[in-house]
């Protein structure tokens, strides 16, 4: 029973926000509450939204404005009892932050203009490198020194990121690899006196506020005629005519609006949610526990190629109990799931128990590790994958967006060094993906990093890139977490890495060139591979897998685009069993190993 229930109707359907605001803003936080609204369509424009800076991991960090900021509530219920919700521009649907047992259930979320764009291939020439495109006018644009802007309500974007959709199957294209992305950027030829700056500090070259040092535009577009434009300078394969070209803006500043943002909150039920759009990734979650996801979908509306512009559903030190279930999560610009710690880099040891820290990547900035008492691990990853000693925090000084200082309950152990990595133990969670479909995207459907517990059972694959990738990070993004007591069964693989990648459908990777286990404990089981192409599974750096009970086949879907590829590679591992396996695929050789376990065979 909840102690205060608010409702809204109709009437505040032009402009929800000043409405939604005024009667959140004044309720009793401390008791439980429940605001429903009448089932109808309610539009949200920012311009009376609640405002407030925010670090957001994965995403861009600016002000924004939100119509559910939902700060420091407790048990709170937000029922959309079928509502539409039609949002206009940069602006956060819902930012929960510092709450428990949130629910959001039975509503659709949309953006009235996208934050991509989207132009039909109807011409090329591979002699010139040139080829046309038709913009339709539901992407209004214009073109400054020969360089295409789209142009929305609150917003503006480049060509920038980009890749082929297939308009027959509503998916990426097959082989999208072989013509995008699109170039835009080429090394420039002039430069003076750029060896002569110093910086003291480690910087992120890809940060905004570098990653044009160097560059210069590469692209030339001419309009043909209103609605008709000519690109110039695509140094890829001309993309072919009859496919469409999805355009999202540059890195680094084209994630500005997702559609949830979940931080420091424990308990958040998102249920019979639809996301059809947003500038960003559906959900972000960051230092919270206990979220469980029924029938949350991402699919796109309105014709559109594409759903979310990054992640479905995406995860950063979130603890406890971590579901997705009954969900469909597809045409989405990244990967469908994402869950990870961070790794975060000493470099000042301040004392006998203190050490200052640097966020490593500039999407990390404002991400605070982990809360009085968590355990942190002290990683060296060209030792081992695994912590070679652990201590628990006493306090975080939060200096800046990029530097904090932690000071610890025990003293720092002597064979601490400056470039060490720290990681948050407590800060991984019991994680469960079930009877969800995930397909039509660009990217992976899972990327899990999570050594306490992951089960990933009955769903349905049909990804760009690999189904799932188990890696261990930290080269770029810095996303912490080997992977352990893994299960995978009763999946069906349909066709993944039709973009063209030479990879497996499931794959455990690290990007640290040493042969050190990260990955231990794997069941694969019971699942059926239905592939165009040969290479099912990369299996590197794992200690203990067993692969059983699965039914590999060939589609004949699209052509082979690596023949020449085994079945399964093995690399760098042990205690790697395979048994009651059924094989009818094409590939020449089904298991290539380097022998570091004796007398393997695909059984």
């Amino acid at each position: 029973m909840f102690q205060n229930q608010i409702s809204f109707g109709l009437n505040i359907a032009k402009d929800a926000t000043p409405a939604v605001l005024s009667k959140l803003l004044k309720v009793d936080k401390n008791i439980s509450s429940e605001i429903k609204f009448e089932k109808g369509t309610y539009h949200f424009y920012p311009d009376k939204g609640y405002e407030s800076f925010e670090y957001i991991s994965n995403h861009c960090d600016l002000m924004v404005v939100s119509a559910f900021p939902i700060d420091g509530f407790k048990n709170l219920t937000i029922d959309g009892q079928g509502s539409t919700f039609i949002f206009h521009g940069v602006i956060i649907p819902f930012l929960v932050k510092n709450s428990d047992n949130i629910t959001v259930k039975n509503v659709t979320i949309d953006w009235n203009e996208s934050f991509h764009s989207e132009g039909l291939i109807v011409a090329n020439n591979s002699k010139d490198k040139t080829f046309d495109m038709q913009i339709s006018n539901t992407y209004p644009y214009e073109i400054r020194n020969n360089q295409l802007y789209f142009i929305k309500e609150y917003y503006e974007h480049t060509f920038g990121q980009n890749i082929l959709f297939d308009p027959k199957r509503k998916a990426i294209a097959y082989n999208t690899s072989a013509y995008t992305a699109v170039s835009t950027k080429k090394r420039n030829s002039v430069k003076n006196n750029l060896d002569k700056i110093k910086y003291k500090y480690e910087f992120d070259l890809r940060a905004p506020e570098f990653k044009y040092i160097g560059f210069e535009t590469n692209l030339v577009v001419k309009e043909l005629k209103p609605g008709l434009v000519r690109v110039f300078g695509h140094k890829k394969k001309m993309p072919p005519v009859g496919l469409i070209l999805s355009m999202k803006g540059e890195q680094g500043f084209n994630r500005v609006a997702p559609a949830f943002r979940v931080t420091h909150t424990n308990g958040f039920n998102g249920k019979n949610v639809n996301i059809h759009h947003a500038g960003g990734m559906g959900i972000i979650a960051e230092n919270s526990s206990d979220i469980i996801l029924d029938s949350f979908n991402i699919t796109p509306s309105q014709g559109r190629m594409v759903s979310t512009t990054a992640d479905a559903t995406h995860f950063v030190g979130c603890r406890g109990k971590l579901v997705l279930k009954n969900s469909t999560f597809n045409n989405q610009l990244d990967d469908a799931m994402n869950v990870h710690g961070t790794y975060q880099k000493v470099i000042d040891i301040l004392g006998n128990n203190k050490i200052g820290v640097r966020m490593m990547h500039h999407q990390q900035k404002g991400f605070v590790i982990g809360q009085t008492n968590d355990t942190i691990g002290l990683v060296r990853l060209e030792d081992s994958f695994f912590p070679y000693s652990k201590l628990t925090i006493k306090n975080t000084e939060y200096i800046s967006s990029r530097y904090q200082i932690i000071s610890f309950n025990e003293n720092l152990p002597k064979n601490l060094k400056e470039g060490d990595l720290i990681e948050n133990l407590d800060a991984y969670p019991d994680l469960l993906v079930k009877n969800c479909k995930i397909g039509s995207n660009r990217a992976r459907g899972l990327l899990i990093s999570n050594p306490v517990k992951t089960i990933i059972e009955d769903n349905f694959f049909n990804t760009e890139m690999e189904a799932i990738l188990i890696p261990v990070e930290s080269g770029h993004w810095f996303e912490s977490g080997n992977a352990a007591n893994v299960i995978i069964r009763n999946n069906v693989f349909q066709d993944c890495l039709h973009g063209g990648g030479n990879k497996g459908v499931i794959r455990f990777a690290t990007d640290d060139n040493n042969e050190n286990i990260a990955f231990k404990n794997i069941e694969i089981t019971n699942n059926t591979f239905n592939q165009f192409d040969n290479l099912i599974m990369q299996i590197t750096n794992t200690d203990g897998l067993i692969f059983s009970g699965n039914n590999i086949k060939n589609s004949g879907t699209f052509p082979m685009l690596n023949e020449e590829n085994p079945a399964i590679k093995v690399n760098t591992s042990k205690h790697i069993i395979f048994q009651k396996n059924i094989y009818n695929g094409k590939a020449k050789i089904k298991l290539q190993s380097d022998g570091a376990v004796p007398n393997l065979k695909f059984k």
